[in-house]
Formats: C-alpha cells, structure tokens, sequence
C-alpha cells in the first residue's frame, strides 16, 4: 500500500473513532427524564448536560473525515473510467454511495440529538403536560453510522487509489515493452547482377 494512502486512511480512521466516542459519550450523558424536575404552573427544570457540546464536536469530527476522503480521493462519479466492469471500480463506486448514504444520516442524527438535548434552565410543559428528552439510541446510531461511514470511505478510497496503481503500472509495462524492440527496416532483395556489375565493368 502506497505510503499516502496510509497516512490519509490512518488520519480519516482516527477522526471516525473520533466521532463514535464522543457520540457514545453524549450518549451516556444526554439529559434523562430522571434528570429533569417539574414545578407547578407546567414549568420543567433541565439540568446542565455536555451532551451538546460532545455531539457537535462528533458531527464536526466526521465531517472532517467525509471531506479529506472526498478531497484526496476525488468523486467517483466526476472521473472517466475505460473498464466499468472492474473489481475495483465496482467497489469503490457502492462504498462510495454507501459511505455518502450513512453520513448524511449519522450527521443528521448527532445535530438533532444535540439540538433536542439542548434544553436549560425552565420550559414550559408540552406533548400533552410531559417534558421533552432525547430518547435513547440517537446518538448511538449516529456512532454506528459514523464508523460505518467512515470504514466504507476508507474502502473506496483504497479500492480507488488501487485501480490507479494498477492503470499507471500497465502503462508503464507498455511504454517498456515499446522501448525494448527498436523498429526495424524492411529488407531490400538485390539482384545477383548488380554485384556482378560492380565486380566486372
């Protein structure tokens, strides 16, 4: 494996744990119903939780990742490719959609865990007299989802930087088997009396 692929996979790796343990965290400490207090006049006391602040860092962290692997490895779709039918290309191409598919929803759910789980100080009562909280999962499938967003862009970023090796390698073979036969002249046939000519005026 080529040494910048290495690098860029271990960077786009990193920030994907990244993202899922932090998710994990706000999970454990999103505000609970348990947590919040009721006083009379439908007036409910939400306690202070990082889950915010830990669920915007996880969303940031994974957008970073989505956005190196799109930078370094470029869109699938923008790029001509000769053999459609290849292994690699095939690959590349469904991590690619998968890889957009789980982002788009693991994003979407770590903002909304921690929008919904910003709620301080009092709120009034609503949803038919109940406080409102996140409920469990959100930003557990979100962590889900960000590792397997990021596992599926790490695939087609390898799956693509692997057809371009082999695409230049081939090219290479060729040029070297150009070089190594030199072009040859036709023969000429001449006839016997030309040399006889010479020999004898």
């Amino acid at each position: 494996m080529d040494r910048k692929v290495m690098v860029v996979s271990v960077a786009v790796g990193f920030l994907g744990l990244l993202s899922a343990a932090l998710a994990f965290a706000a999970e454990a400490t999103r505000t609970k119903v348990s947590d919040v207090q009721t006083r009379r006049g439908g007036e409910c006391v939400y306690p202070k939780s990082p889950a915010l602040a830990l669920g915007l860092i996880s969303a940031l962290a994974l957008m970073m990742a989505q956005a190196i692997v799109n930078i370094v490895a470029g869109c699938i779709c923008c790029k001509k490719h000769p053999h459609p039918s290849d292994t690699n290309w095939t690959i590349g191409l469904i991590a690619f959609i998968a890889s957009w598919v789980s982002f788009i929803i693991a994003f979407l759910l770590l903002l909304t865990g921690a929008a919904l789980n910003d709620q301080r100080g009092q709120e009034r009562m609503s949803f038919r007299d109940y406080c409102y909280v996140v409920k469990p999962g959100v930003f557990s499938g979100g962590a889900v989802l960000s590792l397997a967003s990021v596992a599926l862009a790490i695939v087609y970023y390898v799956a693509l930087s692997s057809k371009n090796a082999q695409s230049w390698g081939a090219d290479q073979n060729q040029g070297g088997i150009a070089m190594g036969y030199p072009p040859q002249a036709n023969p000429v046939f001449v006839h016997e009396d030309t040399y006889n000519r010479q020999q004898f005026p």
